[in-house]
């Protein structure tokens, strides 16, 4: 699986999962200016090649999927790294790349492993296997135990990007049976974290399939088709409006859209399609409402990384560095006090957590909040930014929520906050 450093950074996780790991933890207490070694070892299957320690400290990437080799060729591995007492290590096991990580019980990926180091600390960990390629589940679609139907296209080729990507396009329950009936259309950034927890990012993927049906049924929104757009190894670049999202607008404007609605029965105009991500996919989800007004109409912002600003696109984005000196205003506000206009019927919802990096998101969130208030927008009608107490920046804490956005886009249209 490809991951962008901001996303790759955000691995905000819970605790191990119980007997998944031993960790043993005998503090030698040193001063916080000196190094200390933790050293981990893990037991993986025989014949299994080469093994990695990906995870958060500097010397890993950080959270480079080929961040550490670990000694060892037999079941055994072992790799030590070295940090200031005191520190917060997290960490995972890959074979190489994301798309080959570590698979906790039940086939599924763990969240992070966490170790302090507080002296010199070993921990010691049994993986069972790591996950197949990723073509292999895409083939295997029906044992994600997805509700409706999805079909798969794979290696999507554009002239305005330079990477391939997969696309996954989901149809709700009903929709080979209704011969004549058409659907309005979400396209969602991310792809391969919405259907599937054994591609997804974290072991837990969005339940999009599981909340659309759930809010047919009871009458909430209308039948949906989803475009599962997956990111590329470019994402933070085609994700963000002051670097590459013109190019990744044009390839879903001008190259994906036009072949989605020739092969199924969608309904288009911007008041029959919404666009929906979180983070980096937040930002450009705003985007393409706030710059192509003409094809989508709403979208759903979640967690978004508001305070992106060109300091930090030049610490996150490898390989890219802005042209002027790095500033620590983000983007989004220099864009407001330059006067950055709401298009006329654009519909906003954004939310954040109270945890994690999302605690960093009131200020900017409220900044946006005012300015769309400005422009006379209806808080609760035309626009909803709100704080869910307890939520963080990962798929979980998003999938426990994804109801709310979605009725915000495709229900009836509420009067009041």
């Amino acid at each position: 699986m490809t991951h962008s450093p901001i996303r790759s950074g955000l691995r905000l996780a819970a605790l191990l999962t119980a007997g998944s790991c031993a960790t043993t933890q005998q503090p030698v207490p040193q001063p916080a200016s000196e190094c200390c070694t933790a050293t981990i070892r893990v037991t993986v299957p025989e014949g299994t090649g080469p093994v990695y320690l990906a995870g958060s400290l500097p010397d890993l990437g950080p959270w480079r999927p080929d961040g550490r080799a670990m000694a060892g060729a037999g079941s055994e591995r072992m790799v030590r790294v070295t940090a200031p007492s005191g520190t917060q290590l997290e960490y995972k096991f890959t074979l190489g790349s994301w798309d080959r990580e570590a698979l906790g019980p039940g086939g599924i990926a763990p969240p992070n492993h966490r170790l302090l180091i507080a002296g010199n600390v070993e921990a010691a960990h049994v993986v069972a296997g790591f996950k197949k390629g990723q073509r292999e589940y895409l083939a295997d679609w029906r044992g994600s135990g997805v509700l409706g139907r999805l079909v798969v296209w794979m290696d999507v080729k554009s002239s305005f990007l330079g990477p391939t990507r997969h696309v996954v396009i989901w149809l709700p329950p009903g929709y080979d049976s209704a011969a004549t009936t058409r659907y309005p259309v979400l396209y969602m950034h991310d792809g391969q974290n919405l259907f599937d927890p054994r591609i997804a990012f974290t072991g837990v993927d969005w339940g999009v399939d599981e909340a659309v049906v759930r809010l047919m049924q009871r009458g909430t929104i209308p039948p949906v088709i989803v475009v599962g757009v997956w990111n590329s190894i470019e994402r933070g670049t085609e994700y963000s409006p002051w670097h590459r999202a013109g190019a990744y607008a044009r390839f879903l404007v001008e190259e994906l859209m036009p072949r989605v609605n020739a092969e199924f029965r969608t309904m288009t105009g911007p008041e029959n399609t919404a666009v929906m991500g979180s983070s980096m996919g937040g930002l450009v989800s705003f985007y393409l409402v706030t710059h192509h007004p003409d094809v989508f109409g709403a979208c759903g912002c979640m967690s978004t990384h508001l305070p992106l600003s060109e300091a930090v696109a030049a610490r996150s984005f490898q390989g890219m560095v802005p042209v002027a000196t790095p500033d620590t205003v983000p983007y989004i506000i220099r864009d407001i006090e330059a006067g950055l206009r709401v298009p006329r019927g654009a519909r906003y919802w954004f939310d954040y957590g109270s945890q994690g990096l999302d605690s960093a998101y009131v200020a900017t969130h409220d900044t946006v909040r005012a300015w769309l208030l400005r422009q006379n927008l209806v808080e609760g009608k035309d626009f909803v930014v709100r704080r869910y107490e307890g939520a963080t920046h990962n798929e979980a804490s998003w999938r426990a929520r994804l109801a709310d956005p979605l009725t915000f886009l495709f229900g009836k249209r509420a009067s009041s906050p």
